[in-house]
């Protein structure tokens, strides 16, 4: 009896320990499904303004703090490259985040029955996705009234008629020039990425209208390296043109997977404004240098003339340097000859140069500079190892007809030893030596041509043997031979223009798709125009007015009151194929023409 109950006893036992596992399992699994995220649709909302105090549009408002609250916690997002007030603040409001809200404080004193407007653009997002309220405005007003007219227009570059990046506009009522130098604008706005621009509650009346490029943040145009911009003549602001409709719903603009919202298409404005950056008048020494032990550089902010530029090393005599200037005369580098100067780790020079003085006389200065050179550390090995004379030719194996090879080098040359040089023409079965000639290049050492005749179709093999090139520090080449192929002109295109309108000076120039320059002609008539041996590929045509005639693009100059000189582009990329001939027809007008097709595009938040 006792014996059954102990098995009834232990029964009841097992089975109670089966139960407990399948309950510890269960929840394990329940508890295992509970922490799996469940994913979902990814939050693309933009945060929803709740309210503000004051209400955005209030008027008569005197106070010192704003609060703009939200549905969700919000970030700023470069708040102090991306906030602008209009009519600008001599101090700048602070602006913190609090909660689901935002507080503006500011100090200034309001100007009386003054519309204010704290542009926002898209600094404002969800602190989870960084949805951004696209372009968000607050406004109020110190009288009784908003200000509902609007100023519009395009800031572009002056040469390449691109949208500029962290632009600002501004709107003086003061109509002299000292305005924009000395004085904080009536209004003021930041260009789009598209370069557009739009300046909002403006109060009717005559303005002046600029584009600055700040570098120093102060809102003036003091600094004549800056690039700005200016309307010719003043604008009139009035109910009948200015007029400011009702304001698009920004919500659509939906930012990418990065958070970053895209650049949209321009709106051609009224006011065009032609961004340039004016000549340098200042004379002064730009940089100074010791590249190698034997060369130094200087570099002048604008070219001597004929004032001149002269250099000296005290107790040295002129016999142990030569001096060579860039094709703009204001790039000089001096080559030291004497090896008891350049094995000098440290070298007093003396240089006369043009400087203009803060009265803004020009005049010789003398200056004197320690030039310093730290030669590498030499390595363990025992034995010195020559560093050979880098020669370089240019070759890079498939060369154009009208190739003229050209041989360079990192230091002066001295004449080559053209027996150790050969160029053949390479048949099936043997090779023919090819004639050539090397002529020094007229504006540097360190410059040579190889002129001799290279028919298309046709293979050929350049061999130098070692020492063939020498510099003038006993610097000697190695031996080299590179094979390079004469392409025929089918391999290429053709571009003709055919040009009409414009009669005045110009310039046409071809460029790549990346807008760097291919061919450059300078043309007083207006005629058919032909660039032939063209690689295949897409590239752009750009005119120049040249107004002045003196060849070359002249930037503006606003105490002149001139504007940059007029560019016009064709209108669109212009494709080449190879043994293909293209025609196409170009009137020109001395207008500031750039198809947006053609214009880079910039994207990335604002």
């Amino acid at each position: 009896m006792f014996a059954d109950i102990m098995q009834i006893l232990m029964r009841a036992r097992i089975v109670r320990r089966y139960w407990l596992m399948i309950t510890v399992m269960i929840l394990a699994f329940g508890c295992a499904k509970m922490n799996t995220p469940s994913g979902g649709p990814k939050d693309k909302d933009i945060p929803v303004i709740l309210k503000s105090v004051p209400e955005n549009g209030a008027v008569n408002f005197t106070g010192k703090k704003i609060v703009v609250t939200f549905n969700e916690y919000v970030v700023l997002d470069k708040i102090s490259e991306k906030f602008m007030v209009s009519p600008p603040m001599k101090k700048r409001p602070e602006i913190v985040v609090r909660g689901k809200g935002i507080h503006i404080e500011y100090e200034d004193e309001l100007k009386d029955s003054t519309t204010y407007t704290f542009y926002f653009q898209d600094a404002i997002r969800d602190l989870n996705e960084s949805n951004a309220i696209n372009n968000y405005q607050f406004v109020f007003s110190t009288g009784n009234y908003i200000d509902s007219l609007s100023v519009t227009g395009n800031v572009y570059s002056g040469l390449n008629l691109d949208p500029p990046e962290n632009t600002i506009v501004l709107l003086y009522s003061q109509p002299d020039d000292s305005s924009v130098v000395k004085q904080i604008p009536d209004y003021i706005t930041r260009a789009e990425g598209n370069g557009e621009f739009r300046i909002d509650n403006v109060r009717p009346g005559s303005y002046r209208l600029y584009a600055l490029d700040d570098a120093d943040n102060s809102k003036n145009y003091n600094n004549r390296d800056e690039y700005f911009a200016f309307y010719p003549e003043p604008i009139q602001v009035t109910p009948e043109t200015s007029f400011l409709p009702q304001s698009k719903d920004t919500t659509s603009v939906k930012p990418s997977a990065d958070g970053k919202v895209p650049v949209k298409p321009a709106v051609i404005g009224e006011y065009p404004l032609i961004l340039f950056q004016a000549e340098k008048r200042l004379h002064y020494l730009a940089s100074s240098s010791r590249k190698q032990a034997f060369q130094i550089n200087y570099i002048l902010s604008l070219p001597p003339d004929t004032m001149g530029f002269e250099f000296l090393i005290p107790g040295a005599s002129p016999e142990a340097w030569f001096i060579e200037k860039s094709r703009e005369s204001d790039t000089i580098t001096v080559w030291l000859t004497d090896s008891t100067l350049y094995n000098r780790p440290e070298i007093e020079t003396i240089i006369r140069f043009p400087f203009t003085d803060t009265l803004g006389i020009t005049g010789l200065k003398d200056d004197t500079l320690k030039m310093r050179y730290i030669a590498p550390r030499a390595g363990r090995a025992k034995t010195v190892k020559r560093i050979p004379y880098k020669v370089n030719t240019g070759i890079t194996g498939q060369e154009r007809p009208d190739k003229r090879i050209t041989i360079t080098a990192p230091s002066p040359f001295l004449p080559p030893d053209t027996s150790r040089i050969a160029l053949y023409e390479m048949l099936k079965e043997q090779k023919i030596r090819q004639p050539f000639s090397l002529v020094r290049d007229t504006n540097g050492s360190c410059r040579y041509f190889m002129d001799t005749r290279l028919n298309p179709g046709k293979n050929y093999l350049l061999i130098t043997d070692s020492e063939a090139f020498s510099s003038i520090y006993g610097e000697y080449s190695d031996s080299a031979g590179v094979r390079f192929t004469v392409l025929l002109p089918e391999s290429y295109g053709k571009l003709i223009l055919d040009l009409k309108g414009y009669k005045g000076s110009k310039i046409i120039q071809l460029l790549d798709n990346q807008e760097k320059l291919v061919r450059q002609v300078w043309q007083k008539d207006t005629l058919r125009l032909d660039f032939p041996l063209l690689e295949k590929g897409k590239y752009r045509a750009r005119t120049i007015f040249d107004i002045d005639n003196n060849g070359k693009w002249t930037t503006g100059d606003f105490d002149l009151h001139r504007q940059p000189e007029p560019v016009s582009y064709y209108p669109e990329e212009i494709e080449i194929k190879e043994n293909w001939e293209v025609v196409n027809p170009w009137t020109l007008t001395p207008d500031n023409f750039k198809e947006s097709k053609l214009q880079i595009k910039k994207t990335g938040s604002r």
